[in-house]
């Protein structure tokens, strides 16, 4: 007969749960945001441009340097097209800097960044032409396509808007 195996029980304790505490984010500026403000010229972006493409970049750009009163703009990361200054702080405390009106010209359309939500956005989208939108993007295949003066009040609006949240 062979001798039963015994198990000798352990007299550790069992690791306790560390309960942690959720903290409220702390204001913080986000000095890691993905896109940056480079030194890159504005001017050697556009003249890099197929040249279907550039000639409604280069509008677009004037359009916002207008609205804007920003006569350089800057760009942030290797191909958006910033115009005007804003600081962005969000609901978790998460802080930026960012420009007010900005462009890229992309594989697929040209994205026009805009502010959200303002009160006259829908009637505008809805007088603009084609289009397509993001979240905070306006997309389109052409300047020609769409209804410039509506496509002004846009901007217009997207940069009162910012200027709005930026004093708040």
């Amino acid at each position: 007969m062979m001798p039963k195996k015994t198990t000798k029980k352990s007299t550790k304790k069992p690791a306790s749960k560390k309960t942690a505490k959720k903290k409220t984010p702390a204001k913080r500026y986000d000095a890691n945001n993905k896109t940056q403000k480079t030194d890159a010229k504005v001017q050697a972006y556009l003249d890099s441009l197929p040249e279907e493409r550039r000639s409604d970049c280069v509008k677009i750009a004037e359009i916002m340097r207008t609205i804007t009163k920003d006569a350089t703009g800057a760009m942030w990361g290797a191909s958006i097209v910033g115009f005007g200054h804003t600081h962005l702080v969000y609901e978790t405390g998460r802080e930026m800097d960012w420009f007010q009106a900005g462009f890229s010209s992309r594989k697929q359309a040209i994205s026009i960044y805009l502010m959200g939500n303002f009160e006259s956005r829908e009637e505008l989208m809805e007088k603009l032409g084609p289009h397509t939108c993001g979240k905070g993007c306006l997309y389109i295949k052409r300047l020609d396509d769409v209804h410039l003066p509506t496509f002004k009040k846009l901007i217009r609006e997207s940069c009162k808007a910012m200027k709005k949240a930026d004093k708040a």
